[in-house]
């Protein structure tokens, strides 16, 4: 039978449960046991598709389309997998669910609750999701904090599913912080707290997990597995590190999976972990310093960026250098221009993604500094607009190109809303989504970068280069290297290209995997290397 995994948090939210839950799916997938994840997100919205990154860190797509929660990144990252938007249950889906069948009749002479009728749709859909995946093992994170009043029928839901499946086939592991005083003392007490909180929802936890600066003492986990009911060799200490991709093997180290494998009656298998570790140890190894400058509009929240910041970390690994990441906020640049003196000292730039007006401008003032310069240059979506939007300006002579997006009165729309696109029908799951093919022109710095006719990249947007532009935009110096299949811009270029400058339509960070690193993240980066070397011989 499938066996479930569920991880619930305690505490506060933000202890990196999301990465603990990938790193169990990892552990137990390099065992050999075919291996899918589920994030539960307990808030009403449909997907993250219409929420502010500073809401909620990045939306993160799927190859479907999908607009999920960050946390299917790390599960995509972790296990080297491609999930779909199934993967991603909130509430809205759930409660969506439940109305439709109950304004269809599906529950006809019924009072439609809570238990039975929403806690049946939540199991029914875990449940067809491992059984569609035909998963051995099926990880499901519960988001957000236990105690949450959102996050009740979801718990509930756990707590149902062991006496269902079986107490052989269901796991629970709790995530908890363990906080240190200033006087350097580690305080079990939170955890206990929640722990005392999920046992009176109906769940005893199999395993806890602790966070904390450093390693639990014997005598914490003896604490935690008193209060928590568990055996010590069930109380797991995960320390912040100085990264997480280092979280699998410290949960190996202390015997995590042949204590899953024991209590969900699986044969103890070894997890093969020689590429992973090989991966860390050129990631600790990393020594040359590269400045990258990361300019847009949601810096203050890195979370924002997390797709793009591993991918730079998955790149460089490999390439034995360390970015180090200046963060540069759009809206400060227009409101004080004499920030642009900040790129002088970067190696490289990237021009974040985006949506909105607010600090457009700011990032096309650093767009024309960085071209002008020569600087490496990569420009993520919305930065590929507006690069398009700078050369307009600034080597077209077109006065006040712009975005319609931004200016929908501008009198060179370069930028132009998608003929699929319609502003009236909603803006929730309505975006270009999911991988999309890209036909690359021979001869191009897009082809030196993929080496291939046509490349698969996930999309997130609702504007296009305008194609009555193109011709304008290519005679001023800009070069199409790379069209969709309808025959739009997916990359630009200059056709006279000192430096790396690259735009791309879609989102390649979607794509990069430790062991498998991004085309165009790994070459930027290279690229910048050699520019170093080249400079200091």
């Amino acid at each position: 039978m499938t066996k479930y995994i569920f991880v619930t948090g305690g505490v506060l939210s933000g202890l990196g449960k999301g990465i603990i839950a990938a790193s169990i799916g990892m552990l137990v997938k390099n065992s050999g046991y075919r291996v899918t994840m589920i994030k539960i997100d307990p808030y009403l919205n449909v997907d993250a598709g219409t929420m502010s990154p500073y809401a909620h860190g990045e939306v993160f797509v799927t190859e479907d389309g999908g607009e999920t929660d960050m946390d299917i990144g790390h599960y995509e990252r972790f296990l080297h997998i491609d999930l779909s938007r199934r993967n991603n249950i909130t509430s809205g889906q759930i409660y969506y669910s439940v109305i439709l069948k109950e304004r269809r009749g599906d529950y006809l002479g019924q009072c439609v609750q809570i238990i039975p009728h929403v806690v049946d749709e939540i199991k029914n859909t875990i449940r067809s999701i491992a059984r569609d995946s035909s998963a051995d093992v099926v990880v499901v994170e519960i988001g957000g904090t236990v105690g949450d009043i959102e996050g009740l029928p979801f718990l509930e839901a756990a707590r149902q599913m062991r006496f269902e499946e079986g107490f052989k086939n269901t796991f629970y592991v709790h995530v908890g912080l363990a906080p240190i005083l200033p006087s350097g003392e580690l305080k079990t007490k939170p955890i206990q707290h929640s722990l005392q909180e999920l046992r009176r929802i109906g769940i005893q936890p199999d395993a806890i997990i602790a966070r904390s600066i450093r390693e639990l003492d014997d005598e914490a986990k003896r604490k935690l597995a008193l209060y928590g009911n568990v055996p010590v060799n069930g109380v797991f200490s995960c320390p912040y590190l100085d990264t997480p991709y280092r979280i699998p093997l410290v949960l190996y180290e202390q015997g995590f999976t042949k204590y899953i494998y024991e209590k969900l009656d699986l044969p103890v298998k070894t997890p093969d972990l020689t590429q992973w570790q090989v991966f860390i140890e050129k990631l600790t190894q990393r020594t040359t310093p590269v400045k990258i400058a990361m300019i847009g509009k949601y810096t203050k929240l890195r979370d924002s960026y997390v797709s793009i910041i591993e991918a730079l970390t998955h790149a460089s690994t490999w390439l034995g250098i360390k970015p180090e990441l200046e963060w540069i906020e759009s809206t400060d640049i227009e409101s004080n221009p004499q920030l642009i003196s900040r790129l002088e000292g970067v190696d490289g730039a990237i021009i974040l993604p985006g949506f909105g007006r607010r600090g457009a401008e700011g990032k096309i003032m650093a767009i024309k500094y960085l071209r002008e310069n020569n600087k490496p240059t990569l420009g993520i979506c919305f930065g590929m607009q507006l690069m398009t939007v700078e050369a307009a300006r600034n080597l077209a002579g077109l006065e006040k190109a712009n975005s319609q997006e931004l200016d929908p009165n501008t009198p060179h729309p370069v930028v132009a809303l998608a003929p699929t696109q319609d502003l009236n029908k909603g803006l929730g799951g309505t975006l270009i989504l999911g991988a999309r093919k890209i036909i690359i022109e021979e001869g191009t710095l897009a082809w030196r970068v993929y080496g291939r006719r046509e490349v698969y990249e996930r999309h997130r947007h609702r504007y296009i280069v305008n194609p009555k532009y193109v011709d304008i935009l290519e005679k001023a110096g800009l070069k199409i290297s790379g069209y969709s299949e309808e025959g739009y811009a997916e990359i630009i270029e200059l056709r006279e290209n000192k430096s790396f400058y690259l735009g791309t339509q879609a989102h390649p960070e979607f794509k990069s995997r430790p062991l498998e690193p991004s085309p165009i993240y790994m070459a930027f980066l290279d690229f910048i290397k050699n520019s170093k070397i080249k400079n200091n011989n």
